[in-house]
């Protein structure tokens, strides 16, 4: 059970295995004290608590006595113990503090019982509503990708050379790699435990990656949390990798490369309708609506021309019902901590909390980015113009000559070819204009939700495709 990132405290079943002669534990993300009954476990031959977190005082006159059966390295937490472990005694406490210690120790087992009876509970409920299974309680991402150690990753990423860095985010970098147990290249991201709150980010990308499975969502593969080689925490999550980078580098061109190849309306439709498949998946059928909170065109990768989202990094899992639409700032919503200025949706400037509102602005903004071609925090706009007073201002009648020269330059080929196409191309791109000004309004309960943003977008390029002779109108709006 080493190395499954496992978090919490250990749990209180092993105390029944009287038989247990190994148990390894080590490189997880385990907490709390050493339970007293691990002295039970007298036929224990070899019990690796290594590199947890683990405090407080060892028990003694039992096993964890033993330093040749026990290894508790990597625990900078715990104190007292044998002599043989080489750990710092415990300081005095006055019996005051010895009550109140003891008392903590009476009431934790209670708490966490009823705790389980409370996820018990919201588990059962969740799984009758929506009929689908409930969550692991542990991280795992299937048996098709073999375990990878710190020596893997290094030595695909060539001791994480340059070269082969591919990007970097709020949370870490991002580098390419050929791993000896996979066939084809990966995207291995790397986090900076030096950063705000990397562990949060690190367990908040696996919980929420580890339950959900959609073809527009970047597929992971495994993760890895250990000690590099300068003894650092290290932890680090592999992806399929996307040959065709993101939708940022393309939209801006910000490689020779990437400035010979453009994308056309229909390719920016695709790209549109799968991100916003992918969002409704999230938030409308994950039993428990998900929050992506950093919805951006670096956060979007293609592969094939065929889009996924990633970067889950501060996702959010919305327990409160309240929460979901409008951003209350219910008890159990996730408090916004770090967002990407120019795609935060105006109610976060309140300081409320996650909400799938917040990511269908997010949205808007992507998609009026990928048909203007200038991003939000373009100099353009200035201090009294944003992306999306832009186009209110130019909606409907200017728009289709405020686009991307790219499209304007597609559109005008394809009109002197066929003339009759204007209509047709004109009410496309006003119809996804429409939906981009839905998703920004400044009001998030007159937002569409992502499912109906689904819809519409689904409805333009299915009409744009087919290119129908009549003129009626294909958005869907409500």
């Amino acid at each position: 059970m080493d190395q499954n990132i496992l978090t919490g405290n250990i749990l209180t079943t092993f105390s029944n295995l009287n038989s247990l002669s190994v148990l390894n534990l080590s490189h997880n993300i385990l907490s709390g004290p050493l339970p007293a009954y691990l002295s039970n476990l007298q036929l224990i031959t070899k019990l690796d608590l290594s590199y947890n977190n683990f405090e407080g005082e060892i028990p003694r006159n039992s096993v964890l006595d033993n330093a040749t059966v026990v290894s508790l390295d990597g625990n900078p937490g715990l104190c007292g113990g044998a002599i043989d472990f080489d750990i710092p005694p415990c300081q005095v406490v006055s019996r005051r503090a010895g009550l109140v210690n003891n008392l903590i120790k009476t009431l934790i087992p209670i708490f966490s019982f009823m705790s389980l009876i409370m996820l018990a509970y919201t588990i059962f409920h969740a799984k009758k509503k929506t009929s689908r299974k409930p969550y692991l309680l542990l991280f795992s991402f299937g048996k098709q990708f073999p375990k990878v150690s710190y020596k893997d990753i290094a030595h695909a990423t060539w001791n994480f050379c340059e070269s082969n860095l591919i990007g970097k985010g709020s949370y870490g970098s991002v580098y390419k790699g050929k791993i000896d147990q996979a066939k084809t290249q990966v995207a291995i991201k790397v986090f900076d435990l030096e950063m705000r709150s990397p562990d949060r980010s690190f367990i908040s990308e696996c919980e929420v990656l580890r339950s959900i499975r959609h073809r527009n969502l970047l597929p992971i593969l495994t993760a890895c949390s250990t000690i590099g080689n300068s003894g650092n925490g290290f932890k680090a999550l592999i992806y399929e990798f996307m040959q065709n980078g993101n939708l940022d580098t393309w939209l801006h061109h910000r490689t020779s490369s990437v400035a010979r190849k453009r994308l056309g309306l229909v390719q920016r439709m695709n790209i549109a309708v799968s991100i916003a498949d992918a969002l409704a998946y999230v938030h409308h059928d994950c039993g428990s609506p998900i929050v992506h909170c950093d919805v951006k065109p670096t956060n979007i990768l293609d592969n094939d021309m065929n889009a996924h989202l990633g970067d889950f990094g501060i996702a959010s899992l919305v327990l409160d019902p309240r929460s979901t639409t409008t951003g209350h700032s219910g008890p159990n919503s996730s408090v916004i901590v770090a967002r990407t200025i120019g795609y935060i949706a105006p109610e976060y400037g309140q300081i409320v909390h996650a909400s799938i509102s917040g990511d269908v602005n997010s949205f808007g903004v992507v998609l009026l980015e990928m048909l203007v071609g200038k991003r939000p925090t373009d100099s353009m706009y200035g201090d009294e113009l944003s992306i999306v007073s832009f186009a209110e201002t130019n909606f409907p009648d200017q728009m289709l000559g405020k686009i991307d020269a790219c499209l304007q330059e597609e559109c005008k080929e394809t009109i002197k070819a066929k003339p009759e196409a204007e209509k047709e191309i004109c009410r496309s791109l006003q119809s996804l204009v429409q939906v981009a000004l839905s998703c920004t309004s400044l009001s998030p309960r007159e937002r569409m939700n992502m499912r109906e943003v689904a819809i519409n977008l689904h409805a333009i390029r299915r009409s744009y495709v087919a290119r129908p002779n009549d003129s009626k109108p294909h958005v869907l709006l409500q």
